[in-house]
Formats: C-alpha cells, sequence, structure tokens
C-alpha cells in the first residue's frame, strides 16, 4: 500500500497512469487457449478442470510426513508437493557431520530408498500428481520415486508430477547448488533425456521465479530471468540431440504471486505471451505445447509477518486470487504462522481452504480471464512483457543465463531491488499492516509445532542399519559405474536408479559425482 502523497507505481516501479484510457491499450490479446495464450492456456480454464490444490509440506521424518500428506488428500487436496531438508537439497545423508542440526527442519530427511517407501506409504502414485522441490541431486530423488513406485507396481508410463531440477536459480539466489555450473546442467539434460523415453507425463524442469522474488527481484525480472534460464535449458537440451517438441511440452514454470494485485496478475499474463514469442522466434516447433508456459504458483513467503500472523490470511487470500485471475495451473497457499515456524495442522487447513472457498464461493472459476480489456491491465500487460524481453536481450548478448550469472548479473540487479524495497519500508513509502503501519502490541496468536528432536539420531541409526543389512559388493559396484560414467557422455539415470535399488544413499551417490564433477561457488553479485 503506497503512501497518498507520493507518485503512484506497481511494487516493481511500474508508473500507474492517473486515468487508464482505452487509445494506450495494446492489441486485442487473443482468445483463451490460443496463441499467443495470454488469456490462458485453455478455451475454457476453470470451468472445465479447477487448478490444482497442490499444498507444500514436509517435515521431520518420513513416517510423520506421510501422516501430513494424508490428511491433507483426506482435506480434499489433488497433488502432493514435498519439501526436503537442508541436507537432503545438498544431497547430504542425515548421518554427514555437515548435517548436524538441520536434519527435518525446513523439510523431510530422505538418505535412501527406505524414507522414499515410508514417505509415498499408501499413496497410489498412479492417481496422485506429485511435485518434489529438489534441484541439485533431483536426478537421486526421481530415481528414488521411480524405485518405489515400481514396488508399488505402477509403471513409469502412468506417472504424474514434477521435479523442479532447476538448478539455474540455485547459482542466482537460493545458493543449494553443489557441482559446477556445466555438469549441472548435464545432469538436467540427463534427466530431461530418460523422462522423454521412459517417464511421458512427468514435468522434467519446473523453471522457478519464486525463489529469484522471495530474494527480491521484481515482477519483470522475476519474468526475464525464469525465462532466460527456460531458455539456457532449452539450448541445452538441443545440444543432446533432443528435438524441441521432444521435451518442451514438460517444461513447466513456477512463480510466486506478492501483493501488488493488478501487477501479479498481469505479470502471469505477460509470461505466458512472452514464452510463446520466444519459443516460436527461436525454435519453430511444431507442437503448439512446446510454447505453452503452464505454471504453478505459491503465494509470497517473504510477504508474511511474524506481527499480527492472522493478517496473512488476508494476504494469502489476495495473493491466491490474483493467481488464480492471472490462470496459473496449480497453486499452493501459505500458511498463516509460517514466518513464525513450521505450520500447525490447523493454520495448514485454514490454507487449503481459502482456496476450495476461491473455487467454489466466488465464481471466479466460471469467468475465462475475467480482467481481459482491462484498459490497466492490458497495458501493465504488454509493459511487463516488453521490459522483461528487453533485460532478456541484455542477457543474451553476455552469452546467455549461464554466463551470465558467473559474472553475478541476475544476483546483482537482485539485490539492488531487494535493496530498494528495503528502502521503501523503512522510510516509510511503503506501508506492511503490523510492521511500519496499523502496529499494536499483540502477543503471538499461534503456537508453531515443534520439530521431533529426536529425528536425526533416529536417521542415523537407520542409515547404520541400512549399510550393515545390504548387499555393500553391490553398493561399491553400482557407484563405481556412476564415477566411472559421469567422466562420460552416458547417461545416469539408469545408473543412479540402480544404485538407489541397492540401498546407496543420496549423499554417497552424490559424493560420487562430487569425485568427477568437483563443487562450485557462485559469484554474490557485490
Amino acid at each position: 500500500m503506497k503512501s497518498r502523497k507520493d507518485s503512484f507505481e506497481t511494487l516493481g516501479g511500474i508508473p500507474i497512469p492517473d486515468v487508464p484510457l482505452k487509445e494506450s491499450m495494446p492489441a486485442e490479446p487473443g482468445h483463451p487457449g490460443a496463441p499467443p495464450y495470454t488469456r490462458g492456456v485453455h478455451e475454457t480454464m476453470y470451468r472445465s478442470r479447477l487448478w490444482t490444490m497442490r499444498q507444500y509440506a514436509g517435515f521431520s521424518s518420513a513416517k510423520d510426513t506421510n501422516l501430513r500428506f494424508h490428511s491433507l488428500l483426506d482435506n480434499g487436496q489433488s497433488g502432493l508437493s514435498i519439501a526436503f531438508d537442508l541436507p537432503t537439497q545438498l544431497g547430504m545423508d542425515s548421518d554427514d557431520q555437515l548435517s548436524y542440526g538441520e536434519v527435518g527442519r525446513v523439510g523431510v530427511a530422505i538418505d535412501s530408498i527406505v524414507d522414499m517407501r515410508n514417505l509415498l506409504n499408501g499413496i497410489p502414485l498412479d492417481k496422485v500428481s506429485t511435485s518434489m522441490t529438489i534441484n541439485s541431486p533431483a536426478i537421486i530423488l526421481l530415481a528414488l520415486y521411480v524405485a518405489v513406485a515400481e514396488e508399488q507396481g505402477v509403471p513409469c508410463s502412468k506417472l504424474r508430477g514434477t521435479v523442479q531440477n532447476d538448478i539455474l536459480k540455485e547459482y542466482i539466489a537460493r545458493g543449494t547448488h553443489v557441482f559446477p555450473p556445466e555438469p549441472s546442467m548435464r545432469l538436467t539434460t540427463d534427466l530431461i533425456q530418460y523422462c522423454n523415453e521412459n517417464i511421458p507425463m512427468w514435468n522434467t524442469v519446473s523453471i522457478s521465479g519464486y525463489h529469484m522474488r522471495e530474494a527480491g527481484s521484481t515482477a519483470v525480472e522475476e519474468v526475464a530471468f525464469t525465462l532466460s534460464n527456460a531458455l539456457e535449458y532449452v539450448d541445452s537440451a538441443l545440444k543432446t540431440g533432443l528435438n524441441i517438441d521432444d521435451f518442451a511440452p514438460r517444461l513447466s514454470f513456477f512463480f510466486g504471486c506478492h501483493n501488488d494485485f493488478f501487477e501479479e496478475i498481469s505479470k502471469f499474463r505477460a509470461a505466458r505471451k512472452l514464452w510463446y514469442d520466444l519459443v516460436t522466434e527461436r525454435y519453430n516447433p511444431t507442437n503448439p505445447k512446446s510454447a505453452m508456459l503452464r505454471f504453478h504458483t505459491q503465494t509470497a513467503g517473504v510477504t508474511l509477518t511474524a506481527q499480527q500472523p492472522l493478517n496473512n490470511i488476508a494476504r494469502v487470500s489476495y495473493q491466491a486470487m490474483s493467481a488464480v485471475l492471472g490462470g496459473t495451473q496449480s497453486l499452493h497457499t501459505n500458511s498463516f504462522d509460517e514466518a513464525i515456524g513450521l505450520p500447525t495442522e490447523k493454520s495448514v487447513t485454514i490454507a487449503l481452504r481459502t482456496q476450495q472457498i476461491l473455487a467454489s464461493e466466488t465464481g471466479l472459476s466460471d469467468v475465462v480471464d475475467p480482467l481481459a480489456g482491462s484498459y490497466y491491465v492490458e497495458k501493465l500487460t504488454e509493459t511487463i512483457a516488453s521490459d522483461a524481453r528487453d533485460l532478456i536481450c541484455e542477457i543474451d548478448a553476455m552469452g546467455g543465463s549461464l554466463e551470465a550469472l558467473k559474472t553475478g548479473f541476475q544476483q546483482r540487479r537482485i539485490h539492488e531491488s531487494a535493496w530498494k524495497q528495503m528502502q521503501d519500508i523503512e522510510s516509510l513509502e511503503r506501508q506492511i499492516v503490523g510492521v511500519n503501519y496499523a502496529e499494536m502490541d499483540d502477543s503471538v496468536t499461534t503456537t508453531p509445532q515443534a520439530l521431533n528432536p529426536a529425528i536425526h539420531d533416529e536417521q542415523g541409526k537407520q542409515l547404520s542399519d541400512l549399510r550393515d543389512s545390504r548387499d555393500s559388493d553391490m553398493a561399491t559396484s553400482c557407484l563405481d559405474r556412476i564415477r566411472e560414467a559421469a567422466a562420460s557422455d552416458q547417461n545416469l539415470f539408469p545408473l543412479i536408479l540402480a544404485a538407489v535399488k541397492a540401498n546407496c544413499t543420496v549423499g554417497e551417490i552424490m559424493n560420487s559425482m562430487k569425485d568427477v564433477f568437483g563443487t562450485w561457488n557462485a559469484p554474490s553479485g557485490f
């Protein structure tokens, strides 16, 4: 909310006209379900199929998380979204000395096929779509998922879901990268190749702007950096011999939804149009789905406040409404107490109910792109698309996303945007209810969920038992084969799948690749 005394602009700094006029509108954006998809990827949108309500969950042990998954499914959730703890995100086992204090804290600990079995126990993998937010060891976690599905008797052809597998944004915004950029890109394309041949309904990369937005980027930067990364993945996959239509239809995107209501709606519409334009201009696909941007949305965690936490229910509701009006394919709504700690069962249920109310009671799902024709929304859509394209061209001139991030270009831009937003808040140019405006003395009205302090020891014992009971010669042989293949151009996925079935751990597999690839620190941008 801007002060009434200031000039009016979006959160990203785009000027807002005094009175939007018809003369400022761009050309007719077309029809829903038709190129350039500005108005949505489906002709009837939510009339024929609602967005997937995919609540992100994962904490403590695999067994505890499995109970949460069953609760969410029983309450009407239509897809799973798995959060992994930090050691798993970095490809480290729970008994690694660097894992101490982090096991099960920000997600579920997955060390081996034993954990994956416990995580997915009783969940019909041929009926549920699963999203896994994992990047550096994405190829290992997907192999574990496939191995458990095979144990359940579910063929790969029936598996549906997404693995994030977006390593470029890790170098830019999150920092859970392990290997240098080139080997990381090789693992990404190995996964794309394997899924193209064996898991046809799996989304192989979820190119994410969410984390860059959480780090402080503007809406334009979120679109530009996300699509620039996507172009890098496309170019890398094409170099392996794949055709654009072999894999582009299975690419998906992941955006955040911030507080600026109209800017966010316009951002989603602009991203669809811009992706269509870029793909058709550069790659000339024959399958219309290759240029169709499908995306998941998560409401903005960075906007949640520990002060007056119940206010976050309103924030999340408006952000979710923006995502739906913008045409998202799936949605996660944050819980109101996430600025305090792990969400409780009560807050998670409220977050899910928020989506269900939007879908069932507001009438939003009955109208396809209801803001089409709005002078302001159409002009803002055009502005975001144009500004994002200019930024993508600037990155192209540096040699593409991968080369630009090596110089810290994207990182530096995000730091500058985050700094401006912080200055606006501290100077009261931008008001945050409960933080620098409408403050009040109140005690926290919610008690966060407590972590199980014994999880570290439990995971360590499980790993010890696993290593004692497995065929050690077979495990060693599998790891040796991975090392040999890593030094060649052989696809690593089948070898990793064999390794997880032989009870090799996530950390052991990652370390075997580290022996060949090494590690790498991304520049901070300063």
